[in-house]
């Protein structure tokens, strides 16, 4: 198969997958929140890799400390996240997810870690990094598009 054919392919499966995602049902205690993909990715990483800094969350995240210190502050509000001081550092706070919402935030986010798990399974560790791999530069190329949109291919193909 040519690039050509798997391009089409995945632009045939990629919005069946996000309207699969947003279809997913969320838990009761996260219903009223107004959740947004923002919220995912903190949640995820959250949840993931436990509780941290609003500077190490601002790197994986690869947004702003001041982004992610809003994010938090709404999300603490909510009772979704709580913070506390760092044991070795009291001027840095540490962020987490509350023990009344975690429950709610697992089994929401299980059924994607789910099918992650059982779609990467059959590849072997170097496939799996490529597959990875290839996600993020598909993602920078549409954030550039986004910014700056390309011309269209000279063929007239999308």
């Amino acid at each position: 198969m040519s690039t050509d054919d798997m391009v089409r392919e995945l632009l045939l499966v990629m919005p069946r997958m996000v309207g699969r995602i947003k279809r997913l049902p969320l838990p009761e205690r996260l219903q009223s929140l107004d959740l947004a993909p923002r919220h995912l990715s903190m949640l995820s990483l959250l949840l993931l890799d436990g509780p941290q800094t609003v500077s190490q969350l601002a790197e994986v995240l690869g947004v702003a400390p001041t982004t992610v210190s809003l994010i938090v502050s709404d999300l603490s509000r909510r009772g979704v996240l709580v913070r506390r001081e760092d044991d070795a550092d009291r001027r840095r706070r540490i962020v987490g997810i509350s023990p009344d919402s975690r429950d709610a935030i697992a089994q929401w986010l299980s059924p994607g870690a789910h099918a992650w798990r059982s779609a990467l399974a059959p590849l072997s560790p170097a496939q799996q990094r490529a597959f990875v791999d290839t996600l993020l530069r598909y993602e920078a190329a549409v954030s550039t598009m986004a910014e700056a949109p390309a011309p269209a291919p000279p063929d007239g193909s999308p």
